[in-house]
């Protein structure tokens, strides 16, 4: 077995997750209304086509990205689920998530297709203030899946917000 891919039950490889790679990998299926696996935002620094089907992005530690996942059966939608996850860096704790090698730090979990569209909406809400969601603060996502996932509607993620996390972040480091 090389570091750079471990083989897989399903077929195909995986770009490790070894210590040595410090790169979070999100494998993306597509199969026409059966699964549908997408990215919703995120800058990935590598992509790898496994096939016509399947293929991996992988993202930076410290990377946020929203990660969108749709499954149907003959009888419809089993799952529709939106998760916004940071990418955790070597040594750093992280909660396992399914198709996310090694998993990631887990800002919001949706689940049921209505409210996954809320989740939706609201990131285009985000863009269309000229903000990019890759950049919104972790802890807003946190407030949406919260609100969410409560039944209420989240806070607005204005212009000032985003200001005063950039400040934040930037004494932070």
């Amino acid at each position: 077995m090389t570091s750079a891919a471990v083989p897989r039950a399903r077929g195909g490889p995986m770009p490790s997750a070894l210590p040595s790679d410090s790169l979070t990998h999100v494998e993306l299926t597509h199969i026409e209304k059966r699964i549908e696996n997408w990215i919703r935002f995120g800058r990935e620094v590598h992509e790898q086509v496994l096939d016509r089907r399947r293929r991996v992005f992988s993202y930076r530690a410290g990377s946020i990205f929203a990660f969108v996942r749709w499954a149907a059966n003959d009888f419809g939608t089993i799952i529709s689920r939106i998760d916004i996850v940071r990418a955790v860096g070597p040594g750093e704790a992280y909660q396992t998530l399914p198709f996310v090698r090694p998993g990631g730090d887990i800002l919001l979990k949706i689940e049921g297709w209505p409210k996954v569209e809320q989740v939706i909406r609201h990131i285009d809400a985000v863009e269309v203030a000229g903000i990019d969601a890759c950049e919104v603060a972790p802890d807003h996502w946190r407030h949406v899946g919260n609100r969410i996932g409560a039944g209420h509607t989240p806070r607005p993620y204005t212009g000032d917000r985003h200001q005063a996390w950039l400040k934040r972040r930037e004494i932070e480091q």
